[in-house]
C-alpha cells in the first residue's frame, strides 16, 4: 500500500488596495473560496513614493514602518467587510513592498487564480482596466479574473 502526500489546497490570490473595486474582488474571491475550498491569499503592497525636490521646497519620506502599517490597515479592513462577520473560508493577509503588479505575479506563482478589480485607487478614471490589472494579465502565471466594481 502506498501513501500519497497530503494535498495543497488551492490558493486564490487577491489583490486588495482598499478601493471599492478592490473590495469587490475580495469579496468574489471570498465566495469562490469557499466554492471550492480553497484558500484566500490577500496581498497588499506599498512602495516609497519619489522623494519630492524643487526650488524652495522639499517633501519629506515617509518611514516604512508607517506606510507598512497603513497598508496593513486597509487590508485588516477590507478583509473584514468581506467576510462581513462570516467564517469558513481562510484568509492569508500579506502585506509587500514593491510594484503592485510585480508583487501579485510573484504572490500568483502556483496559484489556481489571480482575482483583481477592474480599478484601483490610481489613474485614469475612465480606462475599464487599470494599468496593474493590463500587466497581470498580460504576465500572470494562472488564470485572472477581473471583477467589474459598478459605480
Amino acid at each position: 500500500m502506498t501513501q500519497s502526500a497530503p494535498q495543497q489546497r488551492s490558493r486564490i490570490v487577491v489583490g486588495v488596495d482598499g478601493s471599492p473595486s478592490s473590495l469587490d474582488a475580495l469579496r468574489w474571491a471570498v465566495g469562490q473560496a469557499r466554492a471550492t475550498g480553497a484558500v484566500v491569499d490577500a496581498i497588499a503592497t506599498w512602495q516609497q513614493p519619489a522623494l519630492v525636490y524643487g526650488p524652495g521646497y522639499y517633501v519629506p519620506p515617509v518611514a516604512d514602518s508607517d506606510l507598512d502599517q497603513g497598508v496593513a490597515k486597509v487590508l485588516n479592513d477590507s478583509v473584514a467587510q468581506a467576510l462581513d462577520g462570516g467564517v469558513g473560508v481562510e484568509i492569508d493577509q500579506r502585506v509587500v513592498e514593491g510594484h503592485p503588479a510585480q508583487a501579485l505575479l510573484e504572490a500568483a506563482r502556483g496559484a489556481a487564480l489571480l482575482v483583481l478589480g477592474n480599478r484601483g485607487h490610481g489613474g485614469f478614471a475612465g480606462a475599464l482596466l487599470g494599468s496593474v490589472g493590463q500587466h497581470c494579465v498580460q504576465h500572470a502565471p494562472c488564470p485572472v479574473v477581473i471583477v467589474r466594481h459598478d459605480s
